[in-house]
């Protein structure tokens, strides 16, 4: 109980003086970036940053190790040693300014690449007034989302090269390194650039917007996911997709199996008088693209008004794509949709989620119970609170109810080089506990009742999913696979009209 207590108060001082929150990042590390810019300047050094030193362990521990050939010729240089006249943004930060390199990061780079979509977004995430030129001292920062709060990453500008290039991401306009500095301040808080080697697009989403992420299984895809994808782009969200299998080769399609891309756009167009169902999407590489019905200068455009073509922007050379809906859903293999928290929408125009965070802890001994298949110490697990009073407007799929989308996420998994397999149940409250202050469910409800809803265990960072719920109170038990399994974690719970919450 001691250390429940401590871990609440320790939230509610967080909660009161702000730290952490969208516009009050922690310094991660501890490190001031006005501070060790200022000591620069007035010494007339260049930060060199001791927590991620230009070394060996900054760029990986197995395939980017000490030893390894991928790493010979490796030299670690500032952009001043690269060009004559380097730049940290030039027009503004755009998807062509992501270019991946030889590390095998295209998931995040697909996440930033729907991130430039946003001029607010990224602007929290790269803060502006940075340079090569004004107050230059060799360092730089960017803010993103770690489990819960904004932490504010302080890097130096000394970048892995080979043969005078950047070894990994780097812009088309080869002047310009913000998304080579962000892809080190993101690696910085992962432990190093391998610890990015593989993973899906929705940690990238969620560190760079604090949202919340959905996958789908499109050889499992709901009827309604054309409509669910539109109204997510609408609503400012951000959009990835992957290939994970093929019935045919790269040379047929243009399309990479392996490979991460965003989508940034979803529309229906008139085609002889038929309406076809169309996404953009969004090679992160800024080459190979779509060869297919919908790609560019195909037949189909010419059954569509200039007009059409003018407002869908079909002819790209970045990179981008048309494809229709079904051949999306024929082609790739997983749609991931990262719905943003409320601040982080600026827009008026832009209707907003209900959001509620909380933090735990699976302690063994107390409350690492397990799953349901360990009926002596499931009970034992925490369980979180919430009451949906209001049904939907104009819900996407047609039914009444409360949509919720339910986030449990691990703490520290790619950085540890360790995940738990996780997940969470939904029970419905009885009447005779609904509102009570201090009560937790026993075993008379979680061992003899169904729960409403559950999620598969998995062993990635983060378990999430939407679900449609009739009005009531619900109960959100998450937990690991097998008891005696300690972890931290965050729990985050979106809902379309507002919902009490409770952490008991």
């Amino acid at each position: 109980m001691a250390n429940t207590a401590a871990e609440l108060a320790r939230r509610k001082a967080r909660e009161e003086d702000g730290a952490g929150c969208r516009d009050n990042a922690v310094p991660f590390n501890q490190q001031s970036f006005e501070q060790l810019k200022s000591e620069c300047l007035q010494t007339g050094s260049l930060f060199c940053d001791p927590t991620f030193p230009a070394g060996w362990d900054s760029l990986g521990y197995d395939e980017l190790g000490r030893y390894s050939s991928k790493t010979k010729g490796v030299e670690w240089k500032r952009p001043t040693e690269l060009c004559s006249n380097p730049q940290f943004i030039v027009d503004g930060a755009k998807r062509t300014d992501i270019c991946q390199g030889e590390l095998g990061d295209c998931w995040l780079l697909a996440a930033l690449a729907s991130l430039t979509l946003d001029t607010q977004i990224v602007n929290r995430v790269v803060p502006l007034k940075q340079s090569f030129s004004s107050q230059y001292a060799g360092i730089f920062h960017f803010q993103l989302w770690q489990y819960g709060e904004w932490v504010d990453v302080v890097v130096d500008d000394r970048l892995p090269t080979r043969d005078g290039k950047l070894l990994f991401v780097h812009s088309a306009e080869r002047r310009e390194f913000w998304s080579a500095l962000l892809e080190k301040a993101y690696a910085k808080v992962n432990g190093s650039y391998e610890a990015l080697t593989g993973g899906w697009s929705i940690e990238g989403f969620e560190d760079f917007t604090g949202g919340i992420a959905l996958s789908y299984d499109l050889m499992k895809a709901p009827p309604s996911l054309f409509n669910i994808m539109r109204k997510a782009l609408m609503r400012g969200s951000l959009l990835g997709c992957d290939i994970s299998r093929s019935h045919k080769t790269e040379a047929i399609t243009g399309l990479v199996k392996g490979h991460a891309y965003s989508i940034t756009a979803a529309e229906k167009v008139h085609h002889f008088g038929s309406v076809v169902q169309l996404l953009r999407i969004r090679n992160p590489w800024g080459h190979l693209h779509w060869t297919g019905a919908w790609s560019i200068n195909s037949k189909e455009w010419d059954g569509v008004k200039p007009k059409g073509k003018r407002m869908l922007d079909h002819v790209a050379d970045d990179g981008e794509f048309w494809m229709s809906y079904s051949d999306f859903l024929d082609q790739f293999s997983h749609l991931d949709i990262c719905n943003l928290t409320p601040d982080t929408l600026t827009k008026k125009t832009i209707k907003r989620w209900s959001y509620a965070a909380f933090e735990g802890a699976w302690r063994v001994g107390s409350t690492a119970g397990g799953c349901r298949k360990y009926p002596a110490t499931f009970c034992s697990n925490p369980q979180f609170f919430i009451r949906l009073e209001d049904i939907d407007d104009d819900p996407h799929d047609g039914e009444d109810g409360c949509t919720v989308l339910i986030g449990l996420m691990q703490k520290d998994a790619r950085r540890e080089r360790r995940d738990l397999t996780i997940g969470f149940s939904i029970y419905q409250v009885p009447d005779e506990y609904k509102g009570g202050s201090g009560v937790r469910l026993g075993p008379d409800v979680l061992l003899q009742a169904q729960p409403v809803a559950l999620t598969e265990n998995t062993n990635l960072r983060e378990v999430s999913k939407r679900f449609k719920l009739p009005p009531g109170e619900y109960a959100i038990i998450p937990s690991t696979f097998e008891p005696h399994r300690a972890g931290s974690f965050i729990l985050r719970v979106f809902t379309e009209k507002h919902a009490h919450s409770r952490y008991q």
